[in-house]
This record gives C-alpha cells, sequence and structure tokens, in this order.
C-alpha cells in the first residue's frame, strides 16, 4: 500500500522534495499545501522583477518551458495534489494528522499523513516601528508584494525610496529602484557596513562606494525611530540621525524561521526557532522531514549549528528529502554560507567566515587582501578583482574567502573553486596549488585565487608587512602627524599627480631605484609602499628590507583598492 505524504510549503523546498519523491516512488499520493494563491516562485528573483529586467511576475513561476508551476500544472505533469490559498493550522504527531483551514473561507478539515515535511521557509523581520502600518511600507518576500510595489514604481506614484537594511534583498531592491527607475534611494543601516556579516569591512566599503557613485545615500550605524504619513500613507522615515522623504519603504531587516507550527507540534528547534535536524533531514520526529529557511545545520567551518536562509541550499536539501521519503540514504554534513549579490557596476560573492566571524569564532586568523585582473593581463576586456582569503594561523586552514568584482561571473568562479575547500577544512596551501582552468579570455596564468594564497604564505612566514587596504586609508587621513612616511614604487609618471598634489608627505623611489636610493628611506618613522596593484611595492619591501630598512610596510591592492574605496586620496 502506498504512503501518503503531506508537503507543508509550496515555494522551493516543498516542491522539490514531493516532485522527487514521486519521480521514484510514481505510485504515492502527495498532498502540497500552501496558504498563497502562488506557488513554487523564485522569490530572489523579485528585485529583478521590480527592475523590469524580468517582464512578468509570472516569469518567476515559470518552468524553463515557460509552463506556470500552478496547482493544475503539478497535478497534471507531477500527479501531486496542491491546496493554495489553505493553512497547515496545527500538527497532531501522535494521530499524525495536520489541521487545515481555507483562508479565504474558512473552511477546515483534517488531513492524515504517514510522512511529513515542513517546509515553511522563513518570514520577514518586522521589528515593531512606529507607523509601520503605514501604506507603502512593505516587505518584498512574496509574489503578492512584489506586484503591489512594482505597479507603485511603474505608474511614477514613488520618487522617493528607503530601503531599511543593507543586506541582499535591500541592496538589491535599491539597485533596482536607482538604476532601472531613477528613484532617489536611500538605505538606512543599523550596523557600521553594508552587507554586515557577509563582507569584510574594507570590501564592505567599496561595495558602499559603487552605491554611492551611482546615487545611492547609504547612511550607516543609523537606527529607525518611528515612521511619520499623511492620510495613511507614509511620507518620511524618521532616524536617529535625520528625516528622509518616502513614498515607499522597503523592509529588509533579516529573516526569522517560520516554524510556529513546528514549535507548537513539540519538535525540537533552537533558540532562533530554526528546527533541529540530522544529516538527512528528519526532524526530533522521525515521520517529520524538514529543510530550506527554517531548520539549522552544522556550519562546516566553526562546528556549531548554522541558519542558512538560501535559495539554492533548499533545493538541494529538498531533493535530499525527497530520495530518503522514497527508502534512499542521502544526507548533507552540513553547509559553510557562500553567496552572491550584484549591485551596478560590480558583483559580490562570498564563503565561509569573514576575519570578523572567524576572531568571533575564536581563530587565530588573518585575512590578506589581493587586486588582480581577472583574466590575463593583455586581454582587452579585464576587470580589476578584490579578493581576500581568511586563514587560521596556527593550522593554515582556509575558514572563508569574499570578493568583488566588474564581472560577476569571474568572481564567483573563483569563490565556487574554494567552497569545497573551505568545506573539508583544506589549507592554503591546496588554494596556492589548486588546479584551474586557463586561457586568456578567462583567467591569468597564475590565477587570482592562487595568487591570494601565496600572499597569506608570505605574510605568515613574516615575509610580506601587510596593510589592509582600510588600514592605508587610515594612516593617509592620519599623515599630518609625522608618523608615515609614503613611497610611491611605480615610475615616476605613474606618481606624478599625486607627488605633486601632496609634496611634503608622497615620495616616489620607483621599484627599479630601490638598491640606489635606500638612504633615503627613513629608519624612524613607519614607512608604507604603494603601487598601482600592491605587486610591486612588495617587492621593493623585500628589497628594502634585504637593505636594513625593517620598517616598511606594503599596502595590500595599492591604489587599485584605494580608488575602489573612493578613499580621499
Amino acid at each position: 500500500m502506498s504512503k501518503h505524504v503531506i508537503v507543508i510549503g509550496a515555494v522551493a523546498l516543498g516542491p522539490k522534495a514531493a516532485c522527487r519523491y514521486k519521480r521514484l516512488c510514481p505510485d504515492a499520493k502527495v498532498t502540497m499545501i500552501d496558504q498563497a494563491p502562488r506557488i513554487s516562485y523564485g522569490g530572489c528573483g523579485i528585485p529583478y522583477f521590480v527592475s523590469g529586467e524580468v517582464n512578468t511576475v509570472v516569469d518567476l513561476q515559470s518552468t524553463p518551458y515557460h509552463i506556470v508551476r500552478d496547482a493544475a500544472f503539478f497535478k497534471t505533469n507531477k500527479d501531486v495534489d496542491v491546496l493554495i490559498n489553505t493553512r497547515a493550522t496545527s500538527i497532531d504527531r501522535e494521530a499524525k494528522t495536520v489541521s487545515i483551514e481555507n483562508v479565504l473561507t474558512g473552511e477546515k478539515e483534517v488531513l492524515s499523513y504517514d510522512e511529513l515535511v515542513i517546509a515553511t521557509g522563513s518570514k520577514p523581520n518586522m521589528p515593531p516601528f512606529e507607523g509601520i502600518d503605514l501604506k507603502g511600507i512593505t516587505p518584498a518576500t512574496n509574489l503578492e508584494e512584489a506586484e503591489v510595489i512594482k505597479n507603485a514604481v511603474a505608474n511614477g506614484e514613488v520618487n522617493n525610496a528607503v530601503v531599511v537594511g543593507a543586506g541582499f534583498i535591500g541592496l538589491e531592491m535599491a539597485v533596482a529602484f536607482a538604476d532601472m527607475w531613477g528613484i532617489n534611494t536611500s538605505v538606512v543601516e543599523l550596523q557600521s557596513q553594508v552587507l554586515p556579516g557577509f563582507m569584510p569591512k574594507s570590501l564592505a566599503k567599496m561595495a558602499q562606494a559603487d552605491l554611492e557613485n551611482n546615487d545611492v545615500n547609504v547612511y550607516l550605524e543609523e537606527s529607525v525611530v518611528r515612521f511619520e504619513g499623511e492620510d495613511g500613507k507614509v511620507t518620511k522615515v524618521i532616524t536617529n540621525k535625520r528625516e528622509i522623504e518616502a513614498d515607499l519603504v522597503i523592509l529588509a531587516v533579516g529573516v526569522s524561521p517560520n516554524t510556529e507550527i513546528a514549535v507548537e507540534a513539540g519538535i525540537e528547534c533552537d533558540k532562533r526557532g530554526a528546527i533541529l535536524v540530522n544529516d538527512h533531514f528528519q526532524t526530533s520526529d522521525p515521520a517529520i522531514y524538514s529543510g530550506g529557511d527554517c531548520v539549522s545545520i552544522p556550519n562546516l567551518v566553526t562546528g556549531k549549528r548554522g541558519f542558512f536562509p538560501l535559495g539554492s541550499m533548499a533545493n538541494r536539501q529538498g531533493r535530499i528529502i525527497g530520495t530518503n521519503l522514497a527508502g534512499g540514504d542521502a544526507s548533507m554534513a552540513g553547509a559553510i554560507g557562500s553567496w552572491c549579490v550584484k549591485l551596478f557596476e560590480m558583483s559580490c560573492s562570498g564563503a565561509g567566515l569573514t576575519l570578523e566571524q572567524a576572531l568571533a569564532n575564536g581563530f587565530d586568523a588573518i585575512s590578506v587582501h589581493v587586486e588582480q585582473m581577472d583574466r590575463a593581463h593583455f586581454f582587452p576586456e579585464k576587470a580589476l578583482m578584490s579578493l581576500q582569503i581568511v586563514v587560521d594561523r596556527p593550522t593554515r586552514r582556509i575558514l572563508g574567502m569574499q570578493g568583488m568584482n566588474e564581472f560577476g561571473d569571474a568572481l564567483t568562479a573563483r569563490i565556487n573553486a574554494v567552497v569545497p575547500l573551505i568545506s573539508s577544512h583544506a589549507t592554503i596551501d591546496d588554494v596556492a596549488n589548486l588546479e584551474v582552468v586557463y586561457s586568456p579570455p578567462f583567467s591569468s596564468a597564475m590565477d587570482i585565487v592562487n595568487a591570494v594564497a601565496n600572499v597569506a604564505d608570505n605574510v605568515l612566514a613574516g615575509r610580506n608587512k601587510y596593510m589592509d587596504p582600510g588600514e592605508f586609508e587610515s594612516c593617509w587621513a592620519e599623515r599630518d602627524c609625522g608618523d608615515y612616511y609614503f613611497i610611491d614604487t611605480r615610475l615616476a609618471g605613474g606618481a606624478k599627480d599625486m607627488c605633486e598634489a601632496y609634496p611634503e608627505h608622497w615620495h616616489n623611489i620607483p621599484n627599479e631605484e630601490i638598491s640606489a636610493r635606500i638612504n633615503e628611506i627613513p629608519k624612524d618613522k613607519q614607512v608604507v609602499m604603494i603601487c598601482n596593484t600592491g605587486l610591486r611595492s612588495y617587492e621593493a619591501m623585500l628589497l628594502a628590507t634585504e637593505l636594513g630598512c625593517d620598517n616598511i610596510k606594503a599596502s595590500a591592492g595599492g591604489m587599485g583598492a584605494q580608488k575602489k574605496l573612493n578613499a580621499k586620496i
């Protein structure tokens, strides 16, 4: 006798688990329940629908062959029964039943299951701001909200948009408003940087510069105090520092596991409310599976439980659950949290821990920054890529990598290459020797992913007395104190403008002249060497150190990094 599987939630993990199970067990009965009218859509595409890059909301709900994934599609093509506009209200684990209610009619029913999948995902955080109920204030997490937002901007109703939160969705929405619609856009973030928890501070400042260079106002370390409105519609955002006019406010302050039904059923959850699952995605009740945005799984870097609300993760986990429902033995050990986001000219990506996170988790960690062309330097179409690697000092283990580049596909190729190395506790020696494809249109013969590991090796060995781009910016801001001596190791033509602008502080000793002019380098100050990207200044530092100057640091990333930072230099 075939068993009945009920799936609560029909956006990402739910449909994947249901369809995988039906492929393996065609005779089984599957019922999928969702409280929304639309199901199985690409929620991560919402900012691109708002921007106009995705033509219609239907595109987000369609297959690659342009068939809408609605209830009829799942019944006809997958033999999966779908109940839309239907909320699961409770689970009786002992009786193995789910109570449901139609949100439109109020009709109630009790369904029996043999096995159950909780795929309820996450819910947007909604802080109790005064005025939060005003019209024009909304998250951007489902298709209904997306249509309201798109209609407002397309109809010319929005001159000023404010995004609260500088995470992925917040920044993507800010780009959509400013780039495609020319809306005056502001981002308000409580933390001291954009992409907090994902980007190291120097790279985050580069991302901020990309936003500000494209007319997005970025307000950091500001908290929303209240919203003000007229006739029931928002008109202003009041922070602890300013008033910002607003016709539309996007709340993008993170998400939390949507697990009330699991908590009430007595399923084990962590303090956040995320459901605890094993590597087969079984909950504390072996007849109930869960995955995606509502679960907690091991972080393979720290060994602690983590929360990874990522669409790609949900789909992979859904397949595992479907396999195991059919009697398989699929598993996932955990995750490290790999991500990417597109801004204006630049894209950002990363995996594993930032330096700040590594230190907070007890690692004796360092990070190093490299600026290098993403393809052969002689190839006409290329970009200067920023890449940082985070390393555990005593073990040389790679803990994370983050980067930024004009060509996002080139950046994600490097991040994807190191994801399995981070997961398997590999060292920088493994990264330095990582075999990557090479052809001038795609990469350099010594790829940047190898180069950043080599730089880390030099720093750990004490050969490279390293100065982070952010540290250089701070030192330059304090140049009048007299404690620093700045040497540009480029040829005279490259250093000319800076030497003329700052004759008292900017000194030019080309790399080729270090030996002959070694006596010009003071020994009673902190000497900082800089070039275009950091390569020549590093070589100059090595030579000067060999000649007796041990008070020199080389600025990582050189002038290339400083320009991306919008440094006042």
